[in-house]
């Protein structure tokens, strides 16, 4: 299947680069469990710009984003905002699953199996 390019504001690369340098704790484990194709043999991207925002994990074989929210993902508007980002990303057909930083930092197994059967789940969907 051919790579589909997502464009992206190239402004936006300076913010990414301090971001992750300045990681929270749930993106610094899920990393570990991600980086260097770790990620069930998929190459993943940490602090990923994508059209004009930057998500927090991205696998551009999988078509997939992983988000961890943190707690001000609980306010209406920020709620509100991300659903908006999520309908701009899913017109490039990638899929966005989303955690809390409470989930990762401390029921990383479940997450890690949550991301598993999506991996799962979009291969199966690719055959």
């Amino acid at each position: 299947m051919p790579r589909t390019i997502i464009p992206y504001n190239p402004r936006l690369k300076e913010l990414a680069k301090r971001l992750r340098n300045d990681s929270t704790i749930g993106e610094i484990l899920l990393w570990k469990e991600l980086k260097g194709k770790q990620g069930y043999g998929y190459d993943f991207h940490r602090q990923k710009p994508l059209l004009n925002y930057i998500v927090d994990f991205y696998c551009f074989e999988l078509n997939l984003i992983i988000e961890i929210d943190g707690q001000y993902h609980n306010h209406e508007e920020v709620y509100r905002l991300d659903m908006i980002r999520e309908q701009e990303l899913e017109k490039y057909n990638l899929t966005i699953i989303r955690f809390t930083e409470m989930e990762v930092r401390k029921d990383m197994p479940n997450v890690l199996r949550t991301i598993e059967q999506h991996i799962e789940k979009l291969n199966t969907n690719n055959i």
